[in-house]
């Protein structure tokens, strides 16, 4: 689609439409209608997320108030009217009044930036920081109730609409900044409560509050503050019981109940306390400042291939990591690549090639851990706060890591749980390797249907379904059949030396092997699951191996090769197997062949021919071209055996036991001829 362009005037320059943009176009959106008008960058979007992202701000509020500890209680009530109810005994919102004329409260609820967790005043280390949260709860709310125990009373502030009152007994909403007293308590009775109305018209239709969402964040936020103590209340339907939760063991407590399956170690804790200066703007000027940080860490591996890393911001979680994660999993990778593997004699092999380092994906498969840190002012990247981003984090936590899963690693824990992890990596590294040849293989395999064809190939001129590829053992067998060919439809590809067995050889070995990838190439429809029978360049595969041991054994090889990386050809019934006659005599002018000793007696017998004259054919290499393209090329008078399923099976049974019988294992051959000689002293056997 093409926008035209605006005329031009009659000077040639493009019209002026300053006109229509003026400081009228300038909007400004007021108190909370930020919120309203891009809910998306506070809360996430307006699905199920974000629509818990509103219950996580109220609660996380409780939290950080046990965190700082003044807090020892939260409930958590869905109501069956679709509010959400948060109650906790910390200290309660400030009712004082401000220099505006507001109370404290009221500014809490309907400015943004606004709040207690700025610098090092009411927290030293929250998990709000911007200051939004309520705030932006009453933004995406059509009601909000607030409720503060406070100086010997209970406060009352209702937001309708986001605008601020109290209800007169009549039931009218009385717009105003003046709180409600609601009742007096003991003046030792502090807390707050705060019950909102979600704002239905902003959200998704189908966003609705899980119960087993809220359940995970409350029991996570017991496991973060030891000792506090949630009770939490579905009134939404009948039958659900009230449940309580509480932890005292922290972060080891929260990987104990990630766990699942059977443990390689135990739990390892490292807890440390530290300091980082930062730059930060007071009173108007940048200052550097020192930040104490906490850092607690607990981690354990378990049998499985699983890994279960949550991380954690003085009580928020983080879910997309940050500068702590990065300092974690950089720590566990060196720790792992110096010192828990430095001697596996299994990655000695790898080594060469520089395969043995372990990547972070073979440290932490199987790891469940949980990773927090605790410091004022974090840095985070957006409002919804998961992922961290103060920088100086990620080194603090580097060391701490090192050092203690380093002394841990190094004789610090048990030995038996040491070397159980260390087995466990290298497994992982192994399989990584192992699988990434696979791939690389499959890769190989399904190009050298495009590669240039094999230099031994003597090629047809047409391609096709009336084509034909002879397998030959060797130039000696090469040369007469390129001779005795029609060479319009015929191809003629020689085999120097035996096959692969791809019975027992993995893919990567199976094109590496010069002559199943000169086969693959010529035949150029690719290999395995990538094979494409359509793309075959012969009609008929036809095998051509002498009459003896070593030509069934090729044969055996060719037919595992197709059964287990071109398996359409034989399901297809593409694959031939060229009967060659084993004698040949001359009688009167007239050449006679028999492909086996009762044909040549019955021949002997009707035609009176001496035994003597008969001659056996050791090879297709001792045929002329004359015999060769009678008995084996001529459509006309050839015989031809087609191969089926059933054949690539028994060539697969029948090449495993040419491996024992031929093979350079000399224990299992022998055993094998001991079991299969019962009438035989096993004493008079040359084995």
């Amino acid at each position: 689609m093409t926008k035209k362009r605006p005329a031009p005037n009659k000077t040639g320059k493009k019209a002026s439409r300053s006109s229509d943009y003026d400081a009228s176009k300038i909007q400004v959106l007021e108190g909370l209608e930020a919120v309203r008008k891009r809910p998306g960058m506070y809360i996430g979007g307006t699905g199920p997320e974000g629509l818990h992202h509103l219950v996580w701000e109220i609660i996380d509020n409780g939290v950080d108030e046990a965190a700082a500890g003044f807090a020892s209680h939260i409930e958590v009530t869905l109501h069956k009217d679709g509010s959400i109810e948060v109650s906790d005994d910390g200290r309660g919102i400030p009712i004082d009044k401000k220099s505006d004329g507001r109370t404290a409260l009221e500014v809490v609820f309907t400015e943004l930036h606004a709040g207690g967790k700025f610098g090092s005043g009411a927290y030293s280390a929250s998990g709000g920081l911007h200051g939004v949260g309520a705030s932006v709860v009453n933004a995406l709310a059509s009601k909000l109730v607030a409720e503060v125990d406070r100086d010997g009373a209970t406060w009352r502030l209702v937001f309708n609409e986001r605008l601020p009152g109290n209800y007169l007994k009549s039931g009218a909403f009385k717009p105003g900044s003046k709180l409600a007293k609601v009742k007096s308590i003991p003046a030792s009775r502090t807390g707050t409560r705060v019950r909102y109305w979600p704002d239905l018209e902003i959200f998704d239709s189908e966003a609705r509050i899980d119960y087993d969402n809220v359940r995970d964040h409350v029991a996570r936020v017991c496991f973060l503050v030891p000792g506090l103590h949630v009770k939490l209340q579905d009134k939404r339907g009948p039958g659900r019981q009230p449940e309580e939760f509480v932890a005292a063991g922290g972060l080891a407590d929260y990987v104990e109940y990630l766990s699942i399956g059977e443990p390689v170690t135990e739990i390892l804790t490292i807890h440390d306390e530290t300091t980082f200066d930062e730059k930060v703007p007071v009173d108007g000027k940048m200052s550097t400042v020192t930040r104490p940080c906490t850092i607690d860490i607990a981690a354990r591996w378990v049998k499985g291939y699983d890994t279960t890393l949550v991380s954690f911001v003085n009580t928020i979680p983080t879910s997309e990591g940050g500068t702590h994660v990065a300092g974690f999993e950089r720590a566990l990778s060196r720790v792992a690549n110096e010192l828990l593997l430095a001697d596996a004699k299994k990655l000695k092999k790898l080594a060469k090639q520089g395969n043995d380092r372990a990547t972070p994906s073979d440290v932490q498969e199987g790891m469940v851990a949980a990773v927090k840190v605790t410091f004022p002012e974090p840095q985070f990247k957006g409002q919804t706060k998961q992922e961290l981003g103060t920088p100086a984090v990620q080194n603090l936590v580097y060391e701490a890591v090192k050092s203690g899963f380093g002394d841990w690693s190094s004789g610090g824990g048990k030995k038996a749980q040491i070397n159980a992890l260390r087995e466990k990596m290298t497994q992982a590294i192994l399989t990584r390797v192992a699988a990434k040849q696979q791939l690389e293989a499959r890769r190989q395999a399904a190009n050298l249907s495009s590669t240039g064809m094999p230099d031994k190939l003597a090629d047809c001129r047409v391609h096709g379904h009336d084509s034909e590829l002879l397998i030959v053992e060797g130039n000696s067998a090469a040369g007469p059949a390129k001779a005795g060919r029609d060479a319009e439809t015929m191809a003629v590809l020689p085999l120097r030396g035996k096959v692969v067995n791809a019975g027992k050889a993995s893919l990567k070995q199976v094109i590496d092997n010069t002559e199943a990838q000169a086969l693959i190439t010529a035949i150029g429809a690719g290999s395995g699951r990538d094979f494409d029978l359509e793309a075959s360049r012969y009609g008929r595969i036809i095998i051509l191996c002498d009459a003896d041991v070593d030509g069934s054994h090729i044969r055996c090889l060719l037919l595992t090769l197709i059964f287990h990386h071109m398996r359409p050809l034989l399901e297809a019934g593409h694959v031939y197997a060229a009967q060659p006659p084993l004698f040949g005599v001359k009688v009167r002018g007239d050449q006679l062949y028999a492909f086996d000793e009762d044909e040549r007696d019955r021949i002997s017998a009707e035609k009176n021919i001496d035994m003597a004259k008969w001659q056996r054919f050791k090879g297709l290499g001792e045929m002329n071209v004359d015999e060769l393209a009678e008995t084996t090329l001529n459509r006309e008078t050839r015989v031809l055996k087609r191969m089926t399923m059933a054949h690539g099976e028994q060539a697969v049974r029948a090449t495993e036991l040419f491996g024992v019988l031929m093979g350079n294992d000399v224990a299992t051959r022998k055993d094998y001829i001991i079991e299969r000689s019962g009438f035989i002293d096993p004493e008079l056997l040359d084995i």
